[in-house]
This record gives C-alpha cells, sequence and structure tokens, in this order.
C-alpha cells in the first residue's frame, strides 16, 4: 500500500508540541485481509522512517498492529487479521508530547495516531520520544533548579540586563501587592471586632498560612498529573475531599491549641470551621487555576503559583472573619 511522503528522516526532530508533529505515514501498512507472507515480502523493497510496526488499515481507519517481531515470527500463510493487535494504543492528534512520550513507556510498544473518527495520522518513532524525554527531562530539572522552562533560557534570564530582569519579574510583583494592599483593606474593614477581640488578629497568619500549604500540595499534584495525561475530572473528587479531610483535622487542632492556651471556646470554634472552610477553598482554588491556564495554553507551573497565593489569601482571611466575627464576638 503506498504511503505520504514526509520530510528527510535522517534531519533532527525537534520537539514539536503535540502527537500528529511527531508522527509519520512512512510506515510499514497492510490490509487485514493480506498473507503475512505477502506483507513480509514487501517489507525487502521499502524505505520506511519507522518500522517497529505494521499500520493495518481498513480503507483509511486503523484497525490494528502488527508488530515487526510478530510479522517475523508468524506463518506465511496467515492473515494479518489473525495476528494483528486489534485494540492498539493510540492518541489523538492533539495530544501533548509528554503524555505521548509517557503511554510509550508505560505500554512498551509502538503508539498510533488516529483522529477522532478512527483515521490514521501516523506512527510515532519510539526516537521520537528519546528527543521528547531529554527535552522534557531538561526542562524538569530547570524547574527543580528554579529557573525558567529550560537550562538555556535559565541561563539568559541570569545574564539578561535589569531592565528586563524587571520586566519579568515586576507583573507578578504588582499583583501580589495588589493582593497585600486588598487584605489590609479586608482587615480594616473589621477593626472594630478586633478591638472588642484581639485575640482573633493571632490567628489570622496561622489560617492563612494552612490554607496556602493545603493549595500548593494540590496544586503541585495537579500540575504533575497534568504533564502526564491525567485529567482534572479524573481527581477532583477526591483531591476535594482530601482537602475538607484536612481542614477538619488541622481544625481540630487548632481547636484544642487555642482552647488550651486562651480558654476562649467560642475563638477556638471559629477559628477551627474557618480552617475547614479556607482549606476547601484553596483546594478548588489550587485545582481551577492550574486547568485555566492549560485551557489557555499557559504553562500552569508557572503563572498559577503566585496567582493561587494570592487568591488564597483574600479568599482565606475573608472567610476567617465572615464566620469568627459572629460566633466570637
Amino acid at each position: 500500500m503506498p504511503s505520504e511522503s514526509t520530510p528527510d528522516p535522517t534531519a533532527p526532530v525537534e520537539p514539536l508540541g503535540v502527537a500528529v508533529e511527531h508522527a509519520t505515514t512512512r510506515v510499514p501498512l497492510a490490509r487485514p485481509e493480506q498473507a503475512v507472507g505477502e506483507v513480509r515480502d514487501g517489507l525487502a523493497d521499502s524505505s520506511f522512517e519507522s518500522a517497529d510496526a505494521i499500520a493495518v488499515l481498513a480503507a483509511s481507519a486503523l484497525v490494528g498492529l502488527v508488530p515487526i517481531e510478530r510479522l517475523l515470527a508468524a506463518p506465511a500463510d496467515v492473515r494479518i487479521a489473525d495476528v494483528m493487535d486489534a485494540d492498539p494504543p493510540v492518541v489523538g492528534p492533539g495530544e501533548d508530547q509528554e503524555v505521548v512520550a509517557w503511554k510509550m513507556v508505560r505500554h512498551g510498544e509502538t503508539l498510533a495516531v488516529v483522529d477522532d473518527e478512527g483515521g490514521f495520522r501516523g506512527i510515532v518513532p519510539s526516537r521520537r520520544m528519546l528527543d521528547v524525554l531529554l527535552s522534557e527531562h531538561d526542562e524538569d530539572l530547570a524547574r527543580l533548579g528554579g529557573y525558567l522552562a529550560s537550562t538555556k533560557r535559565a541561563r539568559r534570564a541570569s545574564e539578561e540586563p535589569v531592565g528586563r530582569r524587571i520586566w519579568h519579574r515586576l507583573p507578578w510583583l504588582l499583583i501580589g501587592l495588589a493582593g497585600a494592599m486588598a487584605s489590609v483593606a479586608i482587615v480594616g474593614a473589621f477593626e472594630e471586632e478586633l478591638d472588642r477581640k484581639v485575640l482573633l488578629a493571632f490567628f489570622i497568619p496561622g489560617v492563612v498560612y494552612m490554607a496556602d500549604a493545603v493549595g500548593t500540595q494540590t496544586e503541585t499534584l495537579l500540575i504533575r498529573g497534568l504533564s502526564v495525561g491525567v485529567t482534572v475530572r479524573g481527581v477532583v473528587g477526591r483531591e476535594l475531599m482530601t482537602g475538607a479531610a484536612m481542614g477538619m483535622i488541622l481544625g481540630a487542632a487548632f481547636l484544642l491549641f487555642a482552647a488550651l492556651a486562651f480558654g476562649d471556646g467560642r475563638v477556638a470554634v471559629a477559628v477551627a470551621l474557618a480552617l475547614l472552610a479556607s482549606c476547601s477553598i484553596a483546594t478548588v482554588v489550587a485545582m481551577a487555576l492550574p486547568w485555566s491556564f492549560q485551557r489557555l495554553g499557559i504553562d500552569p507551573a508557572f503563572g498559577s503559583g503566585p496567582l493561587a497565593t494570592v487568591i488564597q489569601d483574600l479568599l482565606s482571611i475573608a472567610v476567617y472573619f465572615a464566620i469568627a466575627v459572629p460566633i466570637a464576638t
């Protein structure tokens, strides 16, 4: 069966982003009714970019894959339909390259790219996924080191002039400054209540910090999951329950501490309820922002963290006063 032409297979391949950009149609093709011997003989006079597997097509739809090892070992008179994998691992054309690499490693076999109608868009050669894995490894190491997205960008960032340094950092700092101003305004709005019950002010930092900590854990878990193909829908229920459970545990601990240390049961109950609510809300914010950033095509590892901190802090303060003032004053 003829195959579509593609660029020179010997040219270096740069990681491009999505599955279809790594796929090639210069692979062995077969029909389900063909004999193994016929397909095997056809390999001798052809040139392929990847011969790890034979793509079995019915019209233009992929119906199976035959690993080259299985083709070589099968009797010549057996039909391709009898030796093919009728349910091979496949990915969509727009699947992220890191997810494709992860699936290939997990399944340990060739991946095919098919569209929504099942149309064959190519096979992803394993050597291309090695390029992706190396690139993603470099990027992950750069992130762990506090760099931007790669070692090259990290070097540029460390050598750029003062003006560009300010330009890259100032927007996020301005967001944080706006959040700080807003938090001052919220606390100021409850000045009379704090004058009547100064003890309430003691617990604001603790509530804000614990909500941030719970949110950061959720955000880290979700960003890692998104990078390997886990969907928000797949973790949202369990993570919401986890956030609420953590809020209850932390609230109970604070309840005991506040009651024993300050002898005010009403304040202790208010702080405990505020922790439950703020930790639950922080979990929602920590899941919503990375998901939104990913939908917008923005790397969630960079932008969602600072923005989530600002939003979580403001909501935690607001929730704390909304709960504590009616109960404790």
